[in-house]
């Protein structure tokens, strides 16, 4: 260990020992989750990745380690009184589920818009769920306002020592499993997580390399450490991260033990929550599957190196799991839809159906439209939605129809 990294770790509110006593409480109500290697995201990478399945915890997220880290440090009049807390549904779900476990009345604040499956199962934990708040931080600020009023203690998702040592435990995991890692990739929203994770590894494992990761959307923990202006707006499919104003604790300890963050687009965390589902058959939610779009983004960074990825949490609405899915076999060519000017007369729907049946190309929606259309009154529009093996399946299946003479346009791909 270098002296400078040496002092860095010396000058943090966390340590390895703080991470240590924090695994200590966790043990027996926090599941130790598997950590594998994917032998098939491996060869994809080229590099050796292994995967640590936070979202198999009871509730499907890594933040239950932090929450019950800092609800067991409450005295018993604290406990008496209650907590409360503002999140975007993961912190909610872990104060909510630890804070019955230990008979603690917990009140979460909510932002308008969370994604109904983490609504819900923080209710189903028992907490008194307020949705208020436009973002997270105004929810925040509501929550710590009521808090204040009610006499009730604020549980931090990220800025708060013994919450970041709870999140440290996961690396202590990883390295006790894999000692010869050489980077850890982790997601980074508020930063606590990664700042206990990162404590952890460069203590037991200096010369290890911690990348964190952001959504291209909200790119805060990026723009404080770089330097940089990137705006923050609209809606990602990684929530859990998309925090505007990373913790100040939090911020030392990324800048000081961090060695680079990196961004994802939007594509690319569909792309790899998809091939999370495909291949590892596991449910992560945008934030969960930020690792991965990382070093599928990055394969000539990471490429012949053994890494360390967080399947942070798996709360993912599945109407938009659905649509995440189906987006990404449209990408693939392996889902379109086809649009035919057609004459509307007997037989015509026959011949389309008879090539697309000899192309092996399996139908699945069929509609026509004679009404809203600018055709003229004896032309039909006809869409068929149709599943493919792959691109180039695709395309033999589009020639096929064209040299039936089928005026053919292909929609979403």
């Amino acid at each position: 260990m270098t002296e400078t990294l040496k002092a860095s770790l010396a000058g943090l509110p966390v340590s390895l020992r703080d991470i240590e006593m924090a695994a200590s409480v966790v043990a027996g109500f926090v599941t130790r989750t598997s950590f594998e290697r994917s032998r098939t995201l491996s060869d994809i990478t080229g590099a050796t990745v292994w995967l640590k399945f936070e979202n198999l915890q009871f509730t499907a997220t890594f933040k239950e380690r932090g929450a019950l880290n800092r609800l067991s440090a409450l005295s018993v009049d604290e406990r008496r009184r209650g907590v409360v807390a503002a999140s975007a549904g993961n912190h909610a779900q872990g104060v909510a589920y630890h804070a019955a476990s230990l008979s603690i009345p917990a009140t979460i604040f909510m932002p308008v818009g969370t994604p109904t499956v983490k609504i819900e199962n923080t209710r189903r934990h028992g907490a008194t769920v307020i949705e208020a708040g436009a973002t997270l931080e105004d929810a925040a600020t509501l929550a710590t306002d009521h808090g204040r009023a009610q006499g009730l203690t604020y549980i931090h998702p990220y800025d708060d020592p013994m919450i970041i040592a709870g999140q440290g435990t996961i690396a202590l995991e990883m390295l006790a499993s894999v000692p010869d890692l050489d980077v850890l990739i982790v997601p980074i929203g508020g930063g606590g997580l990664i700042s206990g994770m990162a404590v952890a590894a460069k203590t037991l494992k200096p010369d290890i390399e911690v990348v964190g990761v952001q959504a291209a959307l909200y790119p805060s923990m990026y723009n404080l450490i770089k330097g940089e202006n990137l705006p923050m707006r609209g809606d990602t499919l990684a929530e859990g991260i998309a925090v505007k104003a990373p913790g100040r604790i939090t911020s030392n300890i990324v800048r000081a033990l961090v060695d680079d963050i990196v961004l994802v687009t939007e594509q690319q965390i569909e792309h790899a929550l998809s091939l999370l589902i495909t291949i590892e058959k596991s449910v992560t939610e945008g934030a969960g599957a930020a690792g991965l779009a990382a070093v599928l983004a990055h394969q000539e960074r990471f490429r012949g190196r053994s890494l360390g990825l967080v399947l942070s949490g798996g709360n993912i609405d599945t109407r938009l799991l659905s649509g995440v899915l189906t987006r990404q076999l449209a990408r693939e060519g392996r889902l379109s839809k086809l649009k035919f000017d057609i004459v509307d007369r007997p037989g015509q729907l026959g011949t389309v159906v008879g090539v697309l049946s000899k192309a092996g190309a399996n139908i699945v929606e069929v509609s026509h439209q004679r009404i809203f259309t600018d055709l003229p009154a004896k032309a039909v529009v006809l869409e068929v939605v149709i599943e493919t093996r792959d691109r180039s399946h695709l395309e033999a299946t589009i020639a096929a129809l064209r040299a039936a003479n089928l005026d053919v346009d292909v929609g979403a791909e």
